[in-house]
C-alpha cells in the first residue's frame, strides 16, 4: 500500500521512508504541503503521513485543504508533531487530522498506527457497493449487457481529458475522474421504479409511457439524496444524485427532469450525457442496428451546443480512437449487441423519427 510522507526536514523523512520501507510499504516523500497536496490529488494516496509545521502549508492546513475536497475515497492523515497538550490535540482533530505522533517518532508506534488506518480504510466498501447497486438496477432489463462497464470506462476518459485543458484543470484531476468512474454506473439506478410494462416494453415507447420512464432520473436522484443526507461522509453519494438526476439534461434547457441549462447542469451530469448517448447509439435496438462509429460521431457533433455542451463534444473528439477501443473491448456478445430498452432521448433526426437514450 502507497504511503506519502510530507515532510520538510530531509533527516525524519528519510528515517520515515525507511521505516516505512522496511514494513512493506510503497513510499513517497513530499517537501512540503503544497506538493503533498498536488500528489494526493492525483488519486493514488490514502495514507499520509504529514509534519505539523511546514513553510508554504502546515500540516493543519493540508488536513483542512483534503477535507474540503471532493473526493473518491477517504485519505486517512496522521500528523508528526512536537506539541503536546489537549488544546493542540483538539486543534489537529478539528482540521481533519486522523490520528498523532511525537517527535522522536517510534518505527513501531508508526507501523501500529498505520496498520489502524488501513483497517479503517478497508470498511470502505463503497467501490464494491456502488457497482452492486448499479448491477441491481440493471438486472431489471437483462439485455443491456456491459452498458455499466462502457459507461464508466467513456467517462473517465472524457473526465481525463478535460483535466488537460486549462479551464478545467483547477478543479478536474486524476481523482475527479476516479470518482466520475466509480459513480456513473448509479445513472439509471432509478429504473428500479419504473414499471415492467414500461420498462420492458419491447419497442418504442409511447408518449404517455415515456412521461412514466423520465420519472426514473427522479427516482434515481431522490434516493441517492435521501442516502447522502443520511450519510454526509459519504461524499460519493453528491456526484451519483447529480448524475443520476441530470444525464438526461440537454445543454440547450429542453432535456429534463429540470430543463436545466448550460452550466447549471453540474459537470459530472454533462459528461455522463455524452458518454450515455454514445453507448445508446453503438448498441443495436429493436427499432436500430447498431450504428457505426462514423454515424454516431456525426450525430454527436449534429448535438454539439444544443443537446451536449460544446467542451464535452470536443473532449469526446481528443479521444474518439480510445472511444472505439472501449466499445470493442467491451461489446455485447452476438451481432448487432444488446437491446436496451429505449428512452426516446437521442438528438432530433438521429433515427428517423425514434430518438432513444439508456
Amino acid at each position: 500500500m502507497r504511503v506519502l510522507v510530507a515532510e520538510d526536514d530531509s533527516v525524519t523523512a528519510e528515517l520515515l521512508a525507511n521505516a516505512l520501507g522496511e514494513f512493506g510499504y510503497e513510499v513517497t516523500v513530499a517537501e512540503d504541503g503544497c506538493e503533498a497536496f498536488q500528489r494526493i490529488r492525483s488519486g493514488h494516496y490514502r495514507l499520509v503521513v504529514s509534519d505539523w509545521e511546514m513553510p508554504g502549508m502546515s500540516g493543519l492546513e493540508l488536513c483542512r485543504k483534503i477535507r474540503r475536497r471532493q473526493s473518491s475515497g477517504y485519505v486517512y492523515v496522521i500528523l508528526i508533531t512536537s506539541h503536546g497538550g489537549v488544546a493542540n490535540v483538539v486543534e489537529g482533530l478539528d482540521a481533519g487530522a486522523d490520528d498523532f505522533l511525537t517527535k522522536p517518532f517510534n518505527p513501531q508506534e508508526l507501523r501500529v498506527r498505520l496498520r489502524v488506518g488501513q483497517r479503517l480504510l478497508s470498511l470502505e466498501s463503497r467501490d464494491l457497493t456502488i457497482f452492486a447497486m448499479a448491477k441491481l438496477a440493471e438486472s431489471r432489463d437483462t439485455e443491456t449487457g456491459a452498458h455499466l462497464e462502457r459507461i464508466r470506462e467513456y467517462s473517465r476518459l472524457l473526465a481525463e481529458e478535460l483535466s488537460q485543458r486549462r479551464e478545467y484543470r483547477d478543479w478536474v484531476d486524476g481523482d475527479y475522474a476516479q470518482l466520475l468512474y466509480l459513480t456513473s454506473p448509479l445513472h439509471d439506478i432509478g429504473k428500479v421504479g419504473i414499471p415492467d410494462r414500461v420498462l420492458l416494453k419491447p419497442g418504442r415507447l409511447t408518449p404517455e409511457e415515456f412521461e412514466i420512464m423520465k420519472q426514473h432520473t427522479v427516482f434515481g436522484g431522490n434516493t441517492l439524496e435521501a442516502a447522502a443526507r443520511a450519510h454526509p461522509e459519504a461524499r460519493f453519494l453528491t456526484m451519483a444524485m447529480d448524475i443520476a438526476l441530470t444525464h438526461h439534461e440537454r445543454f440547450d434547457g429542453t432535456g429534463y427532469p429540470r430543463g436545466l441549462c448550460g452550466r447549471e447542469i453540474p459537470l459530472c451530469g454533462r459528461i455522463v450525457a455524452l458518454a450515455d448517448v454514445y453507448d445508446a447509439l453503438t448498441s443495436r435496438r429493436v427499432y436500430k442496428p447498431a450504428y457505426s462509429h462514423e454515424k454516431t460521431r456525426s450525430i454527436i457533433l449534429e448535438g454539439r451546443g444544443s443537446h451536449f455542451d460544446p467542451d464535452m463534444v470536443d473532449a469526446f473528439l481528443a479521444c474518439e480512437d480510445q472511444f472505439v477501443k472501449i466499445q470493442r473491448q467491451f461489446a455485447d456478445e452476438g451481432p448487432g449487441g444488446a437491446v436496451p430498452t429505449p428512452l426516446l432521448d437521442i438528438p432530433a433526426g438521429a433515427t428517423e423519427g425514434c430518438s432513444i437514450g439508456s
